[in-house]
């Protein structure tokens, strides 16, 4: 059986993987619109995780096997489309993850000095299409709308000692830009409580014990949690209590204070507030603040529902980052796509009544969950397609030729892949730059830099 996956990410990743190992004759063609692989392993992950991005071991030796190939640089839906593939393969996995974000649709966000979590955290990790974005850090206090892992993420990047920075793979215009930066505070802000956030212990951690960046929590938020949470799932439970333990410690006068220097940096999280508006400076040309609405919660737990109260608040802020969720797209007309959740409909990763097409990751359940929660819905997908091979579901015709037939499309079509050997080539120069300053990799930004590397 020849099957293709689009999308070179953890979902496309581990679905090869599972297809690769639990059937010793399965052919899998891996298809990339980016001439670089591992989707937001790449563009995603925090520079500063480095260790998140071991998996991408695991992925190279998928891309190695000898039943196992890589078509970067092909757009699926523009270069080829899915009834092309689905003539060329005897099954189409879509795993092309979310490219867009989740808009506020508040009156404002338009205005410059408003990004969304998704651009700003492509701009620091080298995402081609982010590479301009040039944010403008000229103001004391960003706003972060969200309370999920990808707000801390850049509450840290935004806060982090640039010689902690230095070391990664951070781009090199972004931490020229950090360089300048004059943000000192920032905060975070949710529509609901302390026991509705999204992030995980092990981000809070980091952001508590961030050098030069002390945490600006009110006690007044956390009163009477420790009771409300005694019953909780330990992860809960664990992280409530961190926070409450933040919440009450005094503040170390710092010594530095004394001898006159600036106050350190700050951050803080603000709970039970929703976004109205986005505030326009005097002249309607920049953000200058948000007005939000103070909410009450109706309900417990993680069903609770924030509920506007009627009183406002403004908060002054040069800065806003919108980090409330990524959003898939439609990828071609032929596959169906329910556009108010965002996904594929789909059961078990099979596309409704489109028998042989499959989905995997975030185009599959929404963008939710970690590396891990991913890993195990692709093996769920490909699990499917094996089922479906096995029990004779699939047209298994012999004439279908995978990438022989695509090829030729693609050929006709003046577009050239790029190949997992192509991308080793990329990978060695981008280690090279990075070794002469010091860094794990110094990222190629530019796709057509990437492609003049390997002589395209």
């Amino acid at each position: 059986p020849r099957v293709c996956v689009v999308g070179s990410g953890p979902a496309g990743f581990y679905t090869a993987q599972h297809l690769l190992k639990h059937h010793g004759g399965a052919l899998v063609d891996i298809y990339e619109k980016l001439p670089v692989p591992f989707g937001l392993v790449r563009f995603g992950v925090a520079p500063d995780h480095p260790e998140v991005k071991n998996v991408i071991s695991t992925f190279r030796q998928t891309a190695r096997s000898e039943r196992c190939a890589f078509y970067g640089n092909v757009t699926v839906g523009r270069d080829v489309t899915v009834p092309e593939l689905q003539r060329a393969y005897h099954a189409v996995v879509l795993s092309y993850g979310a490219e867009d974000s989740r808009v506020l649709g508040i009156p404002g966000e338009n205005l410059p000095g408003v990004y969304s979590a998704r651009a700003f955290v492509g701009w620091y990790n080298g995402l081609p299409e982010n590479r301009d974005l040039k944010p403008d850090l000229s103001c004391e206090t960003a706003l972060i709308l969200g309370h999920g892992n990808v707000a801390l993420d850049i509450a840290r990047i935004l806060l982090s000692p640039l010689q902690l920075l230095r070391k990664t793979d951070i781009t090199d215009s972004s931490l020229a830009a950090l360089a300048c930066s004059k943000v000192k505070r920032v905060w975070l802000v949710g529509r609901r409580g302390p026991l509705q956030v999204a992030f995980t212990i092990k981000e809070l951690r980091e952001m508590i014990n961030l050098p030069g960046a002390r945490a600006v929590l009110d006690p007044a938020d956390f009163t009477g949690l420790e009771n409300a949470v005694k019953d909780a799932p330990r992860p809960r439970k664990r992280l409530t209590e961190l926070m409450i333990k933040t919440a009450l410690e005094k503040p170390v006068e710092v010594q530095a204070a004394a001898a006159g220097a600036a106050a350190p940096r700050e951050w803080g999280l603000k709970f039970q507030r929703s976004p109205q508006e986005v505030l326009p400076s005097a002249d309607g040309r920049r953000a200058r603040g948000v007005r939000m609405a103070l909410t009450r919660l109706e309900g417990s737990g993680d069903c609770a529902k924030a509920i506007p109260t009627g009183d406002v608040e403004e908060l002054e802020c040069g800065l806003v980052l919108s980090s409330i969720g990524y959003r898939s797209l439609p990828l071609d007309p032929a596959v169906p796509f329910d556009s108010q959740r965002g996904v594929i409909p789909n059961s078990s990763g099979r596309v409704r009544g489109v028998p042989g097409l499959y989905c995997s990751g975030w185009v599959k359940r929404g963008p939710t969950g970690v590396i891990i929660t991913t890993m195990n819905d692709s093996f769920d997908t490909a699990q499917s397609v094996l089922e479906d091979l096995q029990g004779g579901v699939l047209d298994m015709s012999p004439s279908r030729e995978g990438f022989g037939l695509v090829e030729s499309i693609l050929r006709s079509r003046g577009v050239r892949p790029v190949s997992f050997s192509d991308w080793e080539k990329i990978d060695a120069a981008e280690v090279a730059r990075g070794r002469a300053a010091g860094k794990p990799r110094e990222k190629i930004v530019d796709p057509a830099e990437m492609l003049q590397v390997i002589g395209h």
